[in-house]
């Protein structure tokens, strides 16, 4: 097992003390650690996805606003 040495501003501390009172803090700051691991992974995900999408709908031909127009009206009783 790893150590880290990580400096953060007293207020802080102090408020995960009192969070996690009666737990193990190792414990409680590794499974944060991995929570917070999680959402940056998940974020790279969404934003490549989200780079992937807009890449493509650049290929696609797009419809202009008198084509969108007659498909609307052409439904319309």
């Amino acid at each position: 097992m790893a150590t880290m040495n990580v400096s953060i501003p007293d207020a802080i501390r102090d408020a995960c003390n009192r969070a996690f009172l009666d737990q193990n803090k190792r414990a409680a700051i590794a499974c944060l650690m991995q929570q917070t691991i999680a959402e940056a992974e998940q974020q790279r995900r969404c934003q490549a996805a989200f780079e992937q999408l807009s890449a493509a709908r650049l290929g696609r031909p797009a419809l202009t606003d008198a084509a969108a127009r007659a498909v609307r009206e052409a439904g319309r009783p």
